[in-house]
């Protein structure tokens, strides 16, 4: 007798071996017709996996998790197939071909896929041992599968997935028949060397994506269409922000109005530090390979790291603060009446991320971060990260994020230390995020090799998720690196030390700014907050001692004086998003007031000069 337990715990007994389809349709026809996988013992698996032994069972359907990876894999057959993963929001999958796929084609393809969904073909799946899967690729002349099942253990048995004529390896699960797939669409063709090296042949990538219906896919082309608008790297050229060049690729040359957003971030992030008790720090650039071999960072970091050789002396610059901070630390002898210690820093870092990876300013090799550890007792980590979750909290909602969401990063396979530290250090968050009241996902594997951490997702203004600011906590690297303080019966120990980060890397912040603002920032976080500008000439010198009145007190103010019709100048200051424009004519300079408008087009009417500075003043950066 085989017994299958249901997610609401109530069973089913088959005296034979049954198929999760088999059991679906046990329970009811319309469960039957909706099944697209199925959850035997928590893996995922077909509808028509066989189960012969007693399990849990959970029918997946379109109101599942998982249904949405089901749904994407392999929506199309072409001969000379790669290899194409599901990825966040659709799939791709590389082709080797001689000609280069048109968008015509794209076309063409996508109207086929669209035939064979209403074809509804069956999926089926077969089993092959390693060397038959590579024979009976290579008689198809699909040598390019062949070699990736080459790679594969000889032991490890392979699933082959067949609909109609077309047979492909994947792990699966698929849907049972390809009348389940309901809306798709193959977005473009983008070239991708084979296995990801760029000795090998250039192959093309077809990426696409796939909803559980019409509604969701329009939702996402219309986001997708809305990103477009919000580009970063679009905007930042429109309104003279930054730029980027290939004498310098991942690194950003910041322009005057650009800068002066950095400012703006860096000096509200620094009012942070001081009022949370952290000390700003300043430390090398580059340090001794001996200090992050010390530290770890060698064994599990050195292919993402710059080096410099002087003096017989190799020498690494530095991808991260952390070292630098606990040098800093091992100046002198600390109590542990002196804990926690906190030291927080700008601290500019270099990673040699690969060319492929770069994009504007949000994922670059130099970066700053606003980078603080804090050293403490392992019975303040839970005070310290609740109050850091507090922090973090407000300075997203200044910025304008409102929908956070929180994830633990746990342990992964390449690590420092044993699993007795690591409970520890998992636990410990946990039961600070518990006090905090804060519910939490947990990311099996995505911790940092020393230590796991918590992780701060931003949803934008057009719903995409932005990973921020992190909380680690860290039981290896003061040991490694000789950190210690005196406990209350005098014996030495090593501090806790907990690596965070707000905003994370600037450069990546400001570009999500950016994108999330649409390039029109809130008054406080402008460039330029206001554009004085004259009517004629006669206003000239006026209009100038206005932009100086404003300037004097802080205000981010410029002057227009140019020779050109004011329709002209508002046109083109609302175009660079200039949240208000001051109009002064021959009435406005005798009465000493300026004309002011929004960047919307919304006429607040004349305001004295004092009027104006006083509402700038109330939109000035939140306390």
């Amino acid at each position: 007798m085989i017994n299958i337990t249901l997610p609401d715990g109530s069973r089913r007994e088959f005296d034979h071996p049954v198929t999760v389809a088999d059991v679906a349709g046990s329970i009811g026809a319309g469960l039957a017709k909706a099944a697209l996988a199925g959850k035997v013992d928590g893996q995922l698996v077909d509808t028509s996996f066989r189960i012969d032994h007693d399990a849990e069972l959970a029918i997946v359907t379109d109101k599942s998790p998982e249904a949405l990876d089901i749904l994407r894999q392999r929506l199309f057959p072409d001969t000379q197939v790669t290899i194409g993963p599901v990825i966040d929001n659709g799939f791709y999958y590389d082709f080797a071909r001689k000609t280069p796929f048109t968008p015509e084609d794209l076309e063409k393809i996508e109207a086929e896929m669209k035939k064979i969904v209403g074809e509804n073909l069956e999926v089926s799946r077969s089993v092959l041992s390693r060397d038959e899967a590579v024979k009976f690729f290579r008689g198809k002349n699909e040598e390019y599968k062949a070699q990736i099942i080459e790679s594969i253990p000889a032991d490890q048995e392979l699933s082959l997935y067949s609909q109609g004529e077309f047979i492909d390896l994947c792990r699966g699960p698929h849907v049972p028949n390809t009348g389940k797939l309901r809306a798709f669409k193959l977005m473009k063709v983008a070239g991708a060397y084979w296995r990801g090296d760029s000795s090998n042949e250039m192959l093309q990538r077809v990426y696409g994506t796939a909803w559980l219906n019409d509604k969701d896919l329009k939702a996402y082309l219309t986001q997708l269409e809305e990103a477009e608008k919000r580009d970063h790297r679009k905007i930042g050229k429109a309104q003279g922000l930054f730029h980027l060049q290939e004498e310098g690729p991942g690194l950003v040359f910041w322009h005057p109005k650009g800068w002066a957003i950095w400012q703006i971030v860096e000096q509200y992030m620094r009012r942070v530090y001081r009022e949370t008790g952290y000390g700003e720090v300043r430390c090398p650039q580059i340090l001794d390979v001996s200090l992050w071999q010390k530290s770890g960072h060698w064994d599990n970091y050195k292919d993402n790291m710059f080096f410099t050789e002087s003096e017989k002396h190799t020498y690494a610059v530095k991808p991260m603060n952390c070292p630098g901070h606990v040098q800093v630390f091992n100046q002198g002898l600390h109590s542990y009446r002196d804990l926690p210690i906190r030291y927080g820093e700008f601290g500019a870092c270099h990673r040699n991320e690969p060319s492929g990876a770069l994009h504007g300013i949000l994922r670059v090799r130099g970066f700053t971060q606003d980078d603080g550890h804090i050293f403490c007792t392992e019975n303040q980590i839970e005070s310290e990260v609740r109050d850091f979750h507090q922090q973090a909290l407000k300075v997203y909602s200044d910025f304008g994020f409102s929908d956070i969401q929180i994830k633990i990063a746990l342990r992964p396979d390449s690590r420092l230390g044993d699993d007795a530290t690591w409970d520890k250090a998992e636990d410990a968050l946990r039961s600070a995020l518990r006090g905090a009241g804060v519910e939490w996902q947990e990311l099996p594997g995505e911790g940092a090799f020393y230590g796991p951490k918590i992780e701060y997702h931003l949803k934008d203004a057009i719903g995409r998720t932005w990973q921020l600011g992190t909380m680690q906590v860290d039981f290896m690297m003061p040991g490694r690196l000789g950190a210690e303080y005196v406990d209350e019966t005098s014996q030495k120990r090593h501090p806790v030390m907990l690596h965070r980060a707000i905003v994370g890397s600037m450069e990546r912040f400001i570009g999500i700014l950016i994108e999330h603002h649409a390039g029109q920032f809130p008054a406080w976080l402008a460039p330029v907050q206001a554009v004085v500008m004259n009517i004629t000439d006669a206003q000239a010198e006026y209009a100038d001692q206005v932009r100086k009145t404003l300037a004097e007190q802080g205000f981010r103010v410029v002057s227009d004086l140019r020779n050109e019709k004011i329709g002209y100048k508002i046109r083109e200051h609302t175009l660079q998003r200039v949240p208000y424009l001051l109009v002064v004519g021959d009435r406005e300079r005798e009465e000493g007031r300026v004309a002011v408008r929004t960047r919307g087009g919304e006429d607040l009417g004349t305001q004295s000069i004092e009027d104006f500075a006083n509402r700038l003043r109330t939109e000035h950066v939140p306390g």
